[in-house]
């Protein structure tokens, strides 16, 4: 089955796999203190400028978890936008562990500014209010859209002028890195974000991401509250031992162009077809559009994928790693078909 559903049901890249035979040899110690943890801990932190400390989790409500609960107090409110995955996909998890108000905010395309935060700076030093904490994104968003490092650089500015600290979900920042053909420091660190999710799950790992810490006054906090996230592998170099992989050679890389141009070549194709709209810009590899309902059910028969917006009839179409042209093509050619 070929899936336009996730990034997420892909497969894992053959180079992965072999890390990960190569790394199930003989025994090795626990919780990290192995040489694949090494290795990969010293690849990501050669990806960026600043001084880091770099902490390797399962998956990325965990890493959500663990960077917003070092940085916030249960008194805090924390701010993301209304289509935020810590505000829709995970569960309550990250509220339930911070112990803070999530306030979602309401966004045409995904993405904060600090024109949009303004309004919510208020009641600092009040004790009967909860106070403005942390500030979430996502890179890629939820809707496909990247922000740009001007665009992440004035809300880390604007968060730090307010005494906010500012995590970045970067589940598909290989995407991001790769749309805008910048490094992932200059879509992230280089913009003064206190702690980044590099995601590698989405983008052909096993299951693997990491979390990378920035503010030096969150360093000492960091292991700690990763423990206490139940993130701490502890046969750690699985996780670890991806991450070389995904770092040697520019895998991160390759892997996102691929996904990336797929989504284009899906993208062209769709505009030319008649009652298709697109509901979000096309900036990454996913997908937001409408066409006719009828259209719609009967493609989901064949290809499973998220009707993301019921009331309007908006569905998501995500391309991989490991989508090929073929699977392009048999999915244009059959709605096509419906569409006759």
């Amino acid at each position: 089955m070929r899936s336009f559903a996730s990034d997420n049901n892909s497969s894992v890249h053959p180079l992965v796999i072999d890390a990960l035979v190569n790394a199930n040899k003989d025994h090795a110690l626990g919780y990290g203190d192995d040489p694949w943890t090494d290795e990969a801990t010293s690849r990501v932190k050669a990806l960026f400028q600043r001084e880091s400390i770099a902490l390797f989790v399962f998956n990325g409500t965990g890493s959500n978890t663990m960077a917003l609960q070092m940085m916030t107090r249960p008194y805090h409110i924390i701010f993301c936008a209304e289509t935020a995955h810590i505000a829709v996909d995970e569960c309550g998890a990250p509220a339930k562990a911070t112990g803070c108000i999530m306030r979602s905010i309401m966004t045409p395309d995904g993405k904060l500014t600090p024109e949009l935060l303004k309004p919510y700076m208020i009641n600092f030093g009040v004790e009967h209010h909860s106070q403005p904490g942390a500030i979430y994104i996502s890179q890629c968003t939820e809707l496909g859209t990247i922000y740009t490092p001007d665009e992440v650089r004035s809300l880390c500015d604007f968060a730090h002028e307010h005494g906010l600290k500012v995590h970045m979900d970067g589940a598909r920042i290989s995407n991001a890195a790769a749309s805008l053909k910048l490094s992932i420091d200059e879509v992230s660190a280089a913009c003064g974000v206190d702690t980044l999710t590099l995601g590698g799950t989405k983008n052909g790992l096993m299951g693997a991401e990491c979390v990378v810490v920035f503010d030096k006054s969150l360093f000492a906090e960091a292991r700690y509250a990763r423990k206490q996230s139940c993130q701490l592998a502890s046969k750690m170099r699985y996780i670890s031992c991806q991450f070389t992989a995904f770092l040697t050679d520019n895998l991160w890389l390759k892997c996102a162009e691929h996904a990336n141009v797929m989504a284009k070549k899906l993208h062209d194709a769709l505009s030319e077809l008649p009652g298709v709209s697109f509901t979000q810009k096309f900036e990454s590899n996913q997908l937001f559009l409408i066409m006719p309902r009828e259209v719609e059910d009967k493609l989901y028969e064949k290809y499973h994928f998220y009707f993301w917006n019921e009331a309007i009839n908006e569905m998501r179409l995500v391309t991989s790693f490991d989508t090929t042209e073929e699977d392009i093509d048999d999915l244009i050619g059959y709605v096509r078909q419906l569409m006759r």
